[in-house]
Parts: structure tokens; C-alpha cells; sequence
């Protein structure tokens, strides 16, 4: 089985994952952030670095997905190869930091990739609010992720929420995290865990 956790920047995606690989015995399958050679270019120059950080974690998604495949095993997927596509890289392009030559180069190369993968058997969306997003930013103090800019975490919110309204490819279970604290409050957690194994027990009907 394949679930997935998308979400914006700061939503909380990797502290579920590991907290829900532990209480399940799940694989977990975490962005490549620590050893991505892009990420600290790109919040320096955006418009510079767009295509090029793109393409790394398209492929860097696109080599977890079919690892997932071949594994054989339940795997939680901190963020979802959808999400570079149809959020990250047209937000990217939309507030002009991406050409339009690169942008359509690069989704030319995700619809190719589209054709080769399946996607989750559950996707869980992380809701969260700018303020929510900027807190939990701020609190884990990545450098990198201090120039940030507020519209562009706005942009991406706006376009989850409008990706959120239209998914169809699976099975789709939205918390809303802005009064949530998986890791500080056990109950929050057990709250989750509830509502997961409420959609896992539907997989299996």
C-alpha cells in the first residue's frame, strides 16, 4: 500500500510521516532536502534556480515512486510527485521566477514520468493557514527557508486548496492542522490515526 502526505512548506508533512512509520511499522519515503543541491541556490534567486531545482526533485520523486513499486511493502510518502507538477513548478512560472520554455519543458518530462507511475492508494492533505505555516517555518530554523517570501508561500496555499478541490486519483482524506501538534500532543496524533484507519479499513472493503 502507497499513502502519501502533501502540503505546503512548514505543514508538517515529515514530523507525520515519521510519527505515523512508527505506529504502523510503514516505510518511510522523506523528501530529499538535506542533499539537495539546488534548495539554498534557489531561495537566493528564484528565477535563476527554478528550472534546475524542479527538475531534481521531479526525478528525485519520480525514483521514489517506482521504488515504492518495486518494494512491495506499506510505504508513507512525504510528498507527492503531483504536487511538483500541478503547484511547485506553475506557481513558479505564473509569478514569472520559471520561463515559459522551461516550464514547458518540464512538464512535458512530467507527463512522460505521469504515464510510468500510479499514484497513492490514500493521499492525506495537510491543511494549513500562512500563519500556521510561517510558525512552524520559524520554529525549525532551517537558514535556506529564512527568505521565504510570504507571497509566494500565499500563491502555493491558494493552489493547493484549488489541486485539492479537483483530485480524482485516489482516495483523499484533508486535516486541517492549524490547531494541531502531532508531536507535542499524543491526542492530536491519536486524532489522526483514527481518521487513517478509517479510510485504510474502506481500502480493504
Amino acid at each position: 500500500m502507497h499513502i502519501a502526505i502533501a502540503g505546503n512548506i512548514g505543514s508538517g508533512k515529515t514530523t507525520l510521516a515519521s510519527l505515523l512509520a512508527n505506529h504502523y511499522g510503514w516505510n518511510a519515503h522523506y523528501e530529499d532536502v538535506d542533499d539537495n543541491p539546488y534548495l539554498n541556490d534557489f531561495y537566493d534567486d528564484m528565477q535563476r534556480w527554478s528550472f534546475n531545482l524542479q527538475v531534481f526533485f521531479l526525478n528525485s520523486r519520480f525514483k521514489q515512486v517506482l521504488d515504492i513499486r518495486d518494494s512491495g511493502k506499506t510505504v508513507i510518502q512525504d510528498r507527492t510527485i503531483y504536487e511538483d507538477a500541478f503547484i511547485f513548478a506553475p506557481n513558479l512560472h505564473s509569478m514569472s521566477l520559471m520561463t515559459t520554455r522551461d516550464f514547458e519543458n518540464y512538464f512535458s518530462l512530467f507527463q512522460l514520468m505521469e504515464k510510468l507511475v500510479s499514484p497513492p492508494d490514500l493521499l492525506i492533505y495537510l491543511k494549513a493557514s500562512v500563519p500556521k505555516l510561517v510558525s512552524q517555518i520559524q520554529k525549525r530554523g532551517r537558514d535556506y527557508e529564512n527568505t521565504i517570501r510570504l507571497d509566494y508561500l500565499t500563491k502555493l496555499n491558494e493552489r493547493y486548496e484549488n489541486w485539492v478541490k479537483t483530485y480524482k486519483l485516489g482516495k483523499l482524506l484533508i486535516i486541517d492542522v492549524d490547531n494541531l501538534d502531532f508531536k507535542e500532543h499524543p491526542s492530536d496524533l491519536s486524532f489522526v490515526i483514527d481518521k487513517i484507519d478509517a479510510e485504510i479499513h474502506g481500502l480493504f472493503k
